[in-house]
């Protein structure tokens, strides 16, 4: 595993250990990035169930402002900091070591506002991508700065909702046995 491009290019990220942790492919983390590229620079980018920190990392090489990483796995945390401390990457990041849904509501109540927000929990965890979309779509959608985009990794067999309260997707991208679903809030209508 390793950093695809901008300022910490083809450097090796480490993974893990002893958990069953799936991290993005590089392809896969390649094809979300090369989407995402017009919106990065500047950009304030939450990866959520984090892992490794890879997709987080990543948007940081190339140029987010600030990177949030979202974990509450032990090990996942320590994977973080080494990535991290070993890019000797010191600012631009804050570690949030909680649960997605404890993470959402923290950052709601502080008025954080977000522009890029990648959730990638195990795909066998089909709960956690309805509570959170859910958290994103509704009690917790003021933290979505305004063209603000929800990117969810899913494996391609495991469809997610067209709708999620606030959230409409509108593109789904599948690489091998995954999928990102791409959303962004409807804006509201104003009353007639």
């Amino acid at each position: 595993m390793r950093v695809i491009a901008g300022t910490y290019r083809s450097r090796p990220l480490l993974a893990p250990k002893g958990m069953e942790t799936r991290p993005t492919s590089d392809r896969l983390r390649e094809t979300l990035f090369n989407v995402l590229a017009p919106r990065m620079e500047g950009s304030v980018f939450l990866d959520l169930y984090a892992g490794s920190g890879a997709v987080g990392i990543e948007a940081l090489s190339r140029g987010a402002r600030q990177a949030i990483f979202v974990e509450n796995a032990e090990p996942a945390l320590k994977a973080i900091r080494n990535n991290l401390a070993t890019l000797s990457i010191k600012g631009g990041y804050a570690i949030e070591a909680r649960s997605a849904s404890a993470a959402l509501k923290r950052l709601n109540a502080a008025g954080s506002k977000i522009d890029l927000i990648f959730l990638d929990p195990p795909y066998v965890s089909t709960n956690d991508y309805e509570t959170t979309l859910s958290l994103l779509g509704n009690e917790c959608a003021a933290i979505l700065a305004p063209d603000a985009i929800v990117i969810a990794e899913h494996s391609r067999k495991h469809d997610l909702a067209e709708s999620i309260g606030a959230l409409h997707r509108y593109r789904v991208l599948k690489q091998g046995d995954a999928a990102l679903s791409f959303y962004k809030a409807e804006a509201e209508t104003p009353a007639q």
